[in-house]
């Protein structure tokens, strides 16, 4: 541990919001982890901005999370910065029908603020395990929805320390990807445009997914939520069934045998049990279907 790097990092974003040696499995949705050298969840821009340009200096490692629901961290942790916008930047305010809301913000949040507005067109959202900045850097969506659908604005970080407003049609949304992703831009904050709508619709809407996801995906068990990412024309879950790996086991990591398009940790997961067996669902389903699985989770760390 670099104590002068530690003492600079302090200074940056104050003692109580920065830790050490912190366990990344408190900060997955996997539940999987090791620890991370330095652990920083910034209250404003201004700290975000220093605390990465601090990193640069010092050459450093970073990465930023939201609540860690896409993210697969390597059993040996990460050596390095990270840096937590979940729960500290995650502000959130609704003027007329437009939401501008951080980062950090959970989109079951957001979602319940539109309903409590009579705001419709995030409905589709409320399930997502995810914030708005990764919701944003991967265009997310579900339920014939996606994010590109209601978003108007977009401000960023750039990799050399520059804020940018980014309207929608800048962003090139497309399956699980923007421009964010493909800059390497940092999500600050979004502005979101929903429409006036029935309270009671939007609640019975919300309410009729959130069944359909409880009666469909193992929310029982910790996950990334969707482990692959859908093949054009095929759907990521059929071709593992039909590749007969429904229940398909590597040590603590299982593909569900609710929703084989889920990889859960049945309790005692390794990083290193996920990644086995994505790796082996993805052989099996090439060499069964001849359809290449992309993984959708984010691997950070060192793995074999």
């Amino acid at each position: 541990m670099d104590s002068n790097f530690l003492k600079k990092l302090i200074e940056i974003a104050g003692s109580e919001q920065v830790c050490t040696d912190e366990p990344m499995k408190q900060h997955t949705t996997f539940r999987i982890g090791g620890r991370a050298d330095y652990f920083v969840s910034p209250t404003e821009t201004e700290q975000i901005r220093k605390v990465i340009e601090l990193c640069r200096r010092e050459n450093m490692p970073w990465y930023v999370i939201g609540n860690g629901s896409n993210l697969l961290v390597s059993d040996h942790g990460f050596r390095g910065v990270i840096i937590r916008l979940f729960k500290n930047y995650a502000g959130l305010r609704i003027e007329g029908e437009q939401i501008f809301v951080q980062a950090g913000a959970l989109l079951s949040r957001t979602a319940n603020a539109a309903l409590q507005e009579g705001l419709t067109g995030f409905e589709f959202a409320a399930g997502i395990p995810g914030t708005i900045g990764g919701a944003m850097v991967m265009n997310a969506g579900a339920y014939g929805g996606e994010m590109k659908d209601i978003t108007e604005f977009v401000t960023v970080l750039t990799p050399e320390g520059e804020l940018l407003t980014l309207k929608r049609e800048e962003l090139e949304m497309g399956y699980r990807t923007s421009l964010i992703a493909r800059k390497g831009y940092l999500v600050l904050e979004a502005v979101l445009k929903l429409t006036r709508g029935n309270q009671e619709q939007i609640k019975e809407k919300m309410a009729d997914l959130r069944q359909r996801r409880i009666s469909k995906q193992p929310l029982e068990y910790p996950s990334a939520g969707s482990t692959f990412k859908r093949p054009q024309g095929y759907f990521a879950g059929k071709l593992i069934m039909d590749a007969g790996l429904c229940g398909f086991q590597v040590g603590g990591a299982q593909v569900s045998e609710k929703h084989c398009g889920f990889v859960v940790n049945t309790g005692d997961a390794t990083a290193e049990d996920v990644l086995e067996l994505i790796r082996q669902v993805s052989a099996k389903v090439r060499a069964l279907e001849g359809v290449t699985l992309e993984p959708e989770v984010r691997l950070l760390g060192e793995f074999k």
